[in-house]
């Protein structure tokens, strides 16, 4: 029984380490795949949860919120994170904090079944913490071809990685460094708006009812934990948000007495400037313009809501100015980037 005993524990000790092995690290490529993990790592102090898609975090600075404002807050979001996705995302961060407000991207809204690929499922869940509610977050949304199995042990996924190992594979095997700043993912770089996109028509404006749903599900968890819910969309260019959207969202806002802010109409107000405030004609922010919009809607909170200046908390402003360093350092080292090569890879900071 001994020697059983001990052969079993050498081949869980060989499937894992394997298995940790072929497991994408998400360092040096798709670096998206690493806010998940973050999260888990962060104090458990936050004021402010911002949830939703690339809207969320690329277009909001948790440290210059803090910095400015004194207001700690954390972003957990994902590329192409679906509203399934948000509310159990939510849910699991109940169970580690209650946030006094949560900001939603209304973005979101306008995935359908055409955006779930398992390739951005894989993004949010091979660093998501084993609990119930990952269990059924996967089986709200697996797409054909995906299986329980897979996601609980991702080595039948990733098994062929085997024999594509990369540097990157072996270089953060054992240790892995931070990408984001709260889940802010940033750039420097800047692209230029050059070309302001009209919708196409469509044959159904209407948001999915399973949309709707999973909305009125993060609205009741908002409610029942006493969280302030604020329902926001960010002053992209593109994909373009349709009339018929907006109407839909002040609807829904309005009869469940929420707050809804469309920073797209107010980018006058915030200073937005699309020649030099995003990094990509105009899908996203860069660290400019995500700043200037982080600015805007901290003068908000500050005028609107009573939550408390933690910048004269010792210990979290402490741990902020060591936040602000490395915040301060990646824009340094992207710029240096930037400069040199023409381009930046946003993987720079602390190993």
């Amino acid at each position: 029984m001994k020697r059983l005993g001990f052969y079993l524990l050498l081949f869980l000790l060989l499937f894992l380490g394997i298995q940790r092995l072929v497991v994408p690290k998400y360092q040096e490529e798709l670096v998206e795949g690493s806010m998940t993990r973050e999260y888990y790592k962060e104090d458990k102090n936050h004021q402010i949860l911002f949830l939703g898609d690339c809207e969320v975090y690329s277009s909001y600075s948790p440290i210059t919120l803090f910095n400015e404002f004194g207001y700690t807050s954390y972003i957990r979001g994902n590329s192409q994170q679906t509203l399934a996705a948000s509310y159990y995302i939510l849910k699991e961060t109940l169970h580690y904090e209650i946030p006094k407000i949560v900001i939603f991207s209304v973005n979101d809204l306008r995935y359908g079944k055409e955006y779930e690929k398992e390739s951005y499922h894989r993004l949010l869940l091979d660093n998501m913490k084993n609990s119930f509610i990952k269990y059924d977050l996967i089986e709200s949304f697996k797409v054909e071809g995906e299986t329980f199995l897979s996601y609980l042990f991702p080595i039948f996924r990733y098994h062929s990685r085997i024999f594509q190992l990369t540097k990157e594979d072996f270089k953060y095997y054992f240790k892995t460094k931070p990408i984001t700043h709260n889940g802010y993912l940033m750039r420097v770089d800047s692209v230029p708006v050059t070309t302001i996109y009209q919708g196409k028509p469509l044959s159904n404006y209407t948001f999915e009812e399973k949309n709707m749903e999973y909305l009125e599900k993060i609205r009741k968890l908002c409610e029942e934990n006493n969280i302030e819910l604020i329902l926001v969309k960010s002053p992209s260019t593109y994909p373009y948000w349709y009339e018929e959207y907006e109407k839909q969202v002040e609807e829904y806002a309005f009869h469940n007495h929420l707050t809804y802010l469309n920073f797209y109409d107010k980018k006058e107000e915030i200073g937005l400037d699309y020649q030099e405030d995003t990094y990509d004609a105009g899908l996203h922010l860069n660290v400019s313009g995500a700043e200037k919009l982080t600015r805007y809607l901290g003068l908000y909170l500050k005028e609107n809501d009573s939550l408390e200046d933690m910048r004269n908390n010792e210990t979290i402003a402490l741990k902020y100015k060591e936040k602000t360093a490395y915040y301060e350092e990646m824009k340094q080292e992207q710029y240096e980037e930037l400069k040199k090569y023409g381009k930046i890879t946003m993987y720079g900071g602390k190993e």
